[in-house]
Parts: C-alpha cells; structure tokens; sequence
C-alpha cells in the first residue's frame, strides 16, 4: 500500500515520515499516559504511589509464607519481648507472639475487606445513583426512600447485632455485612451529578436518535462524571481500613484469633501496653496514617488528571 501511494503521491518518503511524527506528536495523549505525567510531576504523590502498591504487594506476598494458626500459638518464653530481642523484628505481645508477622497477615486482612467492600459498595451506589437520577420521577421517588429508610437504620448498631448473631464468621462475611450500609454516600453523591447531566444537551440528543436508556446511562454519562467516580472510590478504600479497624478495636470486627490492624491497636486499652509495651500497637497506628493519607493524596492526583483528561476531550 505504501508503494502504491508514493507512486501516485508527490509528497516524499522524507515529508510523510515528518508529517506522521508530527501528527503523532499532536495527538491526544491517552487517559493513562496523563495520569502517568500527574504522577511524574507531582514528587510526594509519587512517593505516596510506590509506598501503597509497594506495601500492599508486601503484605499479600508476605502473608503465603506465615503459617497464621501456628503464629498465633501462645509462647510464653518471647513474653512482651522487646523489638530485636529473640530475634523478633518488632517484638512479640502478651502470649508471646510475633508483632512483625501478625502486623503482615492483619494488614493483608484488613485491606482484603477494604478492598472487597470498596468494590461491593461502591459499584451497588455508582448504579443506584445513575438509575435513580437518570430516570427521575416516580422511579427516583421510590429509590430515594429505600435510601431514606437506609439511612434511618443506626448502621453501627446494626453490623454489631449482624456480627453477634451471625456464628462463625469470616473476612468474606464481614465484607458483605459492611456492604449492606456503605453504598448510600456513594449513591447520593452520583445521583446528584447525574440529575444534572440528564439535562445537558448530548442526553437529549441521544435520546432524540433513539439511544436506549441504559446506553446512555453507562457509556454517556457515566465517562463525563468518572473523575467524581475515580475520587469517591479512591476515598472509600482509606474510609473502609477505617471501617473494619474501628469495629475490630471495639471487639465486632475479625474474630480475636484472626490478626488485624483493629485487633492490634486494641492492645493499646490496656494502660500498661500504651505506656511500657508501645511495640504492641504503635506500628500498626502509624501504618494505618501513612495508608490512608497516601490514598488520599493518589486520589487527588488521579481526579487532577481524570478532569485534566475531560478537558483535553472537550476541547478535541
């Protein structure tokens, strides 16, 4: 095809070389190759990137090689060892056993849940929300008072009364009692942005040349407000370590012999470890800050570039 068309072209090799390096230069760079830039301009949120992905692969590599029942064995020769003693990296707790190992397994438990429960919950209020702000009227009359009737229910109370009655309880349980409550934010939060994109003028015209609802719905509105989605969902996974560690501190969260941040800082109700055996809960206090405020810094970031990349399509 080349052939043929410097056979019937007067434009050079040389000349359609530079033009396509030029149209190449000029194109519009794709979503991940603006994010990557974000990232590259922007030190901290950089750093912030390699401490999550770096400390989550760590943790979940970590963990296949921790025998947990037998780490959680109590051995009262390594009682409240000091970090370094006994060869213990971080020290041991009351029964003697690993901080450092029980500090890998619970960080992998607790961000499984936050994770799991991110992916549940907000996926259930991304489309609670479209449907209800895109459709409107009686349709949006009636979802928004299951969202009322939901949020009336005292939520805490009511993961505490599940926890209790369900026996014999796991992580994937607890993941999906948690996702009962955590969907109504996000699905109030989209429904308002969806009512006002269903009035803009590319939904009419969709509509207008016979679009069918849920289309426009998906592949319409949901890319115009994906910077909003990208944001909340990034949020909701520092919101719901918090979550599950919260719960797990009270005493309703994992069961106590599956190791947790929660059920690690909840070392820190007895005054004698706060004060004599820091080791205990301190580390994973200061994982849980370090987590989340890096979360959050990424999910700057990535909104900057998810408006910056609505920007440039706007513009095209």
């Amino acid at each position: 095809m080349a052939a043929n068309f410097n056979e019937h072209s007067d434009i050079s090799a040389a000349d359609l070389t530079r033009l396509s390096q030029e149209a190449k230069a000029e194109a519009t760079p794709s979503s991940a190759r603006i994010i990557w830039d974000e990232f590259k301009a922007d030190k901290p949120a950089m750093v912030a990137l390699v401490i999550v992905v770096g400390f989550i692969l760590f943790v979940m590599i970590g963990s296949l090689f921790i025998n947990t029942p037998k780490m959680m064995e109590t051995n009262i020769m390594n009682y409240f060892s000091q970090p370094g003693q006994n060869g213990l990296f971080l020290g041991a707790d009351s029964a003697g056993r690993s901080v450092a190992q029980q500090l890998i397994v619970g960080s992998r438990n607790s961000i499984g849940i936050a994770l799991g429960l991110t992916l549940i919950s907000s996926t259930f209020g991304i489309c609670w929300g479209l449907i209800s702000g895109y459709f409107n009227g009686y349709i949006d009359w009636g979802m928004q008072r299951v969202y009322d009737f939901m949020m009336m229910l005292p939520m805490t109370m009511m993961i505490i009364v599940l926890v209790t009655i369900i026996k014999n309880y796991n992580a994937v349980t607890l993941t999906l009692i948690f996702s009962i409550f955590y969907w109504e934010g996000t699905s109030r939060l989209i429904r308002s942005r969806t009512l006002a994109e269903s009035e803009k003028d590319y939904v009419a015209a969709s509509k207008t040349s016979g679009t069918g609802n849920f289309k426009i719905i998906f592949r319409e509105i949901m890319p115009n407000i994906s910077s909003l989605i990208i944001v909340d969902t990034t949020l909701s996974i520092a919101e719901n370590i918090g979550v599950e560690t919260g719960l797990s501190y009270l005493g309703f969260g994992l069961p106590l012999q599956t190791p947790s941040l929660g059920t690690m800082i909840a070392n820190a109700n007895d005054p004698n470890n706060i004060t004599q055996y820091w080791w205990t809960w301190l580390p994973a206090a200061l994982e849980i800050i370090i987590l989340c405020l890096s979360i959050s810094y990424i999910g700057q970031v990535i909104r900057r570039a998810a408006d910056a990349s609505q920007r440039q399509g706007a513009t095209d």
